[in-house]
């Protein structure tokens, strides 16, 4: 039998301490949370302090242990008063709060976003100026209580990683790369981790050999929706959930729904719909967990968010 002619590259991705292929055995992860769970649940697109109070209402009548909302509509949109109740109700309840950067590409008065090839550039930060908008963004968050942000674009990532390091943000601030930051191969999510990302958005529709392969390259926590929106493909993959957490563990798991409607940018005017699709994101999450119990019922479920409190450094 002759040698993979491609041998000599996957050889040096593993050099790399990268996976040569993708792991189609599906290796159970051996990392965890820090408490020792393998999986946590993230509600996504909990946009302002009503659709939290929501998602905390209905994970009490579902049964459900939320450890993380998280908010799309960005950081600028609310106010401070909103904000800083966010970050109260996350206290309270253990549940870690990720809000958005809010500058983005998509609502820049530029047109490349807008073209049928030029979307992937939706969460860019456009010049040195929006750089600096979505920085004060962070900025202004973190004064105000806020220790985990969502960003979108890698320049942006280097900075607020440069400046944990230097002070000048606090250590414990938890970056989370977006999922319109796609992270669709061990190298990727790599560079990820090195810039200072502490928590990583897969792309919706890796395969469970494609994810065990990015998670053999990083130890960070993964991000998985289970069900996804629309706009991003609409993937639903609840009998996964068992496969997931055994390959990707430490992971969030994510439900969204399908059927949707759009939100971002959000505000009292839809405020409506975001309370009634963040209980029914909720809902799924039950659906979900009940599945991951009954077919990998020794599946280790974190006990705590491990969000420390408003103000810590």
């Amino acid at each position: 039998m002759t040698d993979d002619p491609m041998g000599r590259t996957r050889r040096y991705l593993s050099s790399l301490g990268l996976p040569e292929r993708d792991l189609g055995d599906l290796p159970v992860s051996a990392r965890r949370f820090p408490d020792g769970g393998q999986f946590r649940v993230e509600i996504p697109s909990v946009e302002g302090p009503a659709a939290f109070r929501a998602v905390i209402a209905a994970a009490r009548e579902q049964g459900v242990r939320v450890h993380r909302i998280s908010q799309g509509s960005g950081i600028m949109l609310q106010t401070d008063a909103e904000i800083t109740e966010m970050v109260a109700l996350g206290a309270e309840h253990d549940i870690e709060v990720c809000l958005f950067v809010g500058p983005r590409a998509s609502w820049d008065v530029g047109v490349q976003v807008t073209a049928s090839s030029g979307a992937v550039a939706a969460g860019a930060l456009r010049g040195a100026d929006q750089l600096v908008y979505g920085i004060e963004d962070v900025v202004r968050a973190v004064g105000l209580g806020l220790r985990s942000v969502l960003v979108a674009d890698v320049g942006q990532l280097w900075v607020l990683g440069r400046m944990k390091r230097t002070g000048d943000l606090p250590e414990n601030l938890i970056l989370k790369s977006s999922v319109s930051l796609p992270a669709a191969n061990p190298a990727t999510a790599r560079l990820l981790e090195d810039l200072g990302v502490t928590t990583i958005n897969l792309p919706i529709d890796l395969t469970l050999a494609q994810i065990a392969a990015v998670r053999a390259a990083v130890a960070v926590p993964l991000d998985v929706y289970v069900e996804g929106a629309d706009d991003f493909g609409g993937t639903v993959r609840y009998y996964e959930v068992p496969g997931l957490v055994r390959v990707a563990a430490p992971i969030h798991l994510k439900f969204t729904v399908r059927n949707a409607p759009g939100i971002y940018p959000s505000g009292r005017h839809l405020e409506a719909v975001a309370v009634a699709t963040a209980q029914e994101r909720v809902r799924r999450a039950a659906i979900g967990v009940a599945m991951l119990r009954r077919y990998y019922a020794d599946a280790a479920e974190s006990a705590t968010s491990d969000l420390l409190p408003p103000g810590s450094s």
